[in-house]
């Protein structure tokens, strides 16, 4: 069988231009998860209790429950939910008409949180402990020693699986069309509709997927590359 290569071409043409929703969506993500995982992070390093027992609860789930499911749940359960609970108490408010790349940003940030606070964590792991009191025995107080000798340190260590995740969540990215989004995949899948190219789209989406996620994994080995330079090593 015969490729429409006049096809693939301008259907990757219109891939590229939904790039910038895929990276959107995955941008978005990372920084709206940044915090709470660093925070679930911290705390189960320290054995915070009233941070550590939730935030093992919430890994396990997140991580133990396919994104397919959590899509399915957030997209159409809850707000299906929340549309019955407004027309019972008289809302005219319309869950329906929100835009879809929201629920986009709230099913991949709580994925990322969960993923991103274990990347943290082994992060924090790879710092001697030792290091945590002699910060405080020149005087830092707890929050400084972190700041200016654990974290640093952790930030290295942490660079090559922090590369791992940000490709990971790009790809996973690849199933926002089931939220009606219009990113890569939902775009391929839209043009191979009508004429059935779906062999061709699917092989677009191939390309486009690899550029980007080489893209990403050629950034960071040049941040990498750029911390060994000036003397730190990664781990």
């Amino acid at each position: 069988m015969l490729l429409n290569t006049e096809y693939m071409v301008r259907t990757f043409l219109l891939c590229l231009k939904a790039v910038p929703v895929t990276l959107n969506i995955t941008v978005v993500s990372f920084l709206l998860s940044f915090v709470p995982a660093l925070g679930i992070a911290l705390g189960r390093t320290k054995n915070i209790k009233v941070v550590s027992v939730p935030g093992k609860i919430y890994v396990s789930f997140i991580r133990g429950t396919p994104i397919v499911l959590q899509i399915l749940v957030i997209y159409s359960l809850v707000p299906s939910l929340l549309n019955a609970f407004f027309k019972r108490i008289g809302s005219s408010v319309n869950v329906f008409d929100v835009n879809p790349i929201l629920y986009a940003y709230i099913v991949f940030t709580l994925n990322s949180v969960a993923t991103l606070s274990e990347v943290f964590r082994s992060a924090l792991a790879t710092v001697n402990k030792g290091q945590y009191e002699a910060g405080l025995a020149i005087g830092l107080t707890g929050k400084q020693t972190y700041m200016r000798i654990l974290f640093p340190q952790a930030a290295v260590s942490a660079v090559p699986n922090v590369c791992t995740f940000i490709v990971t969540l790009i790809k996973n990215t690849s199933l926002a069309f089931m939220m009606t989004v219009k990113d890569v995949t939902a775009v391929a899948k839209i043009e191979a509709s009508y004429g059935y190219n779906y062999i061709e789209s699917y092989i677009d989406i191939f390309f486009v997927y690899i550029i980007v996620c080489a893209s990403v994994q050629f950034l960071f080995r040049c941040i990498e590359k750029k911390l060994n330079f000036t003397g730190v090593k990664v781990r």
